[in-house]
């Protein structure tokens, strides 16, 4: 019999369409690994809420594994260690992986490849970060022309199905147990909204596709509007990869309508990728030196009400509040709530991005890092720091009653007239931490005093 075959999991927790999978059992008997590796990332560890997604789709990966006479196995430390071990106890060389882009997940990558055969695939975006190049062969840096260049190299190929079966190793190696990891929070166990919210794992993410390609047509119209289920709600499956972007290209591609809205997302998440590639430390260094020179304020009482969605904003308090409850947030809302903390408070971005590091179940380097930079006006491609967004506006605009009254329950009295800004705050919801003329007068301030120090 052949010497075993690695698969080493990451971010790609799924049988169908997974390139590294395929390759190894066509190798020979395989070997489902999966490593927590907390000391590789160091700060970038895993967040909270992440790492209750985790333990739910580890636990469907293994079953899904055991339906094909396989299992995965666990091991807790550094990834190029941990699989050097696994070769001494099984007598494996090779193993096979999926790229990763981070910059943690590519010093692993090197690690490893110097203490076993590693064979990386592709599979995990639309193409391979850092091969759509400008006419000169040199990255993109801003969205749009990346996003027409990788147009034209769509469709990505089909998806491939998962195995019928796979070959199990002569002998297994030794394995943690899931539940000793303590990925699950005990004390207090914050995790019920998360529970009643979504079913991580390859299946649960067939099921959110299925729901969604009903209305895939209709994104466009639906998508910024907080009180509709306009949203694909994908985004945490695409982000622990238990769905490849393949998989929901060919899905929704040809629904017509709007859906070419949606399919630009899916490009923006595959930028991301490319802007973090060219810039490894995107995620605490601004993109623009300039804003070095700008003075965020310390504001730990406005940062602390920001977080628990008590700024006296509803729209801002209402998506912060669905953020805590079931680690996800409307993306519309996102934009709002982290405007606001940039701007109507001055706090740095860097708060906003760790915050939603720790409490997003699809809390992604790359697509995090580039969307508060771009909201914050420091990033490489951008809004500008001035187009400051009004929350009390943006909420009637984008119909977000119905979304307040669900959060924010102090205000669900209300008249959709007076739920977007009350006049008099009712009994237990605070008042405006500060006034919205004021905070956009002393933003602005803030940037022209950075501008003429430049």
């Amino acid at each position: 019999m052949s010497a075993p075959i690695i698969v080493w999991f990451r971010r790609d927790l799924r049988l169908a369409d997974q390139g590294a999978l395929l390759a190894a059992a066509a190798e020979g008997p395989v070997i489902p690994v999966y490593v927590l590796d907390d000391e590789t990332p160091k700060h970038r560890r895993l967040g909270g809420a992440s790492r209750w997604w985790l333990h739910f789709s580890l636990s469907s990966l293994d079953k899904a594994l055991r339906q094909r006479g396989s299992r995965l196995i666990l091991r807790r430390g550094k990834c190029h260690e941990e699989l050097a071990a696994i070769r001494r106890e099984t007598g494996a060389r090779t193993v096979h992986a999926l790229h990763h882009y981070e910059p943690w997940w590519r010093n692993a990558e090197k690690a490893v490849a110097k203490a076993l055969r590693l064979e990386l695939h592709h599979g995990n975006y639309l193409a391979p970060a850092g091969t759509v190049l400008t006419g000169s062969g040199a990255p993109y840096k801003i969205y749009t022309p990346f996003w027409n260049a990788l147009k034209e190299r769509m469709p990505p190929a089909a998806p491939t199905p998962a195995p019928d079966s796979l070959s199990p190793p002569p002998t297994w190696p030794k394995s943690d147990a899931l539940d000793d990891w303590g990925l699950l929070p005990t004390k207090p166990d914050w995790a019920g909204g998360m529970r009643e919210e979504w079913t991580p794992g390859e299946a649960g993410a067939l099921v959110r596709l299925d729901d969604f390609a009903d209305r895939a047509d209709r994104y466009g119209e639906c998508r910024n509007l907080p009180s509709v289920e306009g949203t694909s709600r994908l985004s945490p499956h695409l982000h622990f990869g238990e769905i490849s972007p393949a998989t929901i290209w060919h899905r929704v591609a040809d629904a017509g309508g709007s859906v070419d809205v949606f399919l630009g997302e899916l490009g923006w998440r595959d930028y991301a990728q490319n802007v973090i590639l060219q810039f490894p430390d995107y995620g605490t260094k601004n993109a623009r030196e300039a804003y070095d020179r700008l003075e965020w304020r310390d504001d730990d009482a406005g940062l602390k009400a920001w977080q628990h969605g008590r700024t006296g904003y509803p729209i801002v308090d209402a998506g912060m509040r669905e953020l805590w409850h079931t680690g996800w947030m409307h993306n519309r809302v996102r934009m709002i709530a982290a405007s606001f903390l940039v701007k109507h408070l001055l706090i740095d971005w860097r708060e906003g991005e760790r915050w939603f590091w720790d409490t997003l179940v699809d809390a992604d380097y790359g697509s995090n890092a580039v969307n508060w930079q771009w909201t914050a006006g420091t990033g490489v491609d951008s809004n500008m720091f001035v187009r400051i967004m009004a929350p009390l506006t943006q909420s009637p605009k984008f119909d977000a009653a119905g979304y307040i009254r669900q959060w924010v329950p102090e205000l669900a009295h209300l008249p959709d007239d007076d739920i977007h800004d009350p006049a008099i705050p009712p009994s237990g919801y605070p008042a405006k931490i500060v006034p919205h003329a004021e905070a956009r007068a002393r933003a602005l301030a803030a940037h022209g005093e950075m501008k003429a120090a430049g």
